[in-house]
């Protein structure tokens, strides 16, 4: 079997570049999670309503329990739909 050399895998390599993730709660202290404001709990949802998960969303692990909790809480009181 051939082994490739380490030029021939440099062209098929996708040149991509990492973008540091932040918190925005921790970045923004005015941004307060809670269940009743729906437009703070909405950017942490997908289409179908499922959560995002931390290392697409960029929230700290701290902020991300508190946005899940409060996301059962507001799908409790039927203000945001339980996912597909």
């Amino acid at each position: 079997m051939r082994s490739r050399s380490k030029d021939s895998n440099k062209k098929f390599r996708k040149k991509f570049s990492f973008k540091k993730k932040f918190c925005r709660f921790c970045k923004d202290s005015s941004l307060e999670i809670d269940y009743k404001k729906i437009h703070i709990i909405q950017k942490s949802l997908m289409d179908n309503g499922k959560i995002l998960p931390r290392r697409i969303s960029g929230t700290c692990t701290k902020h991300q329990r508190k946005v899940s909790r409060e996301v059962k809480r507001a799908r409790q009181m039927a203000l945001i739909p339980y996912s597909d």
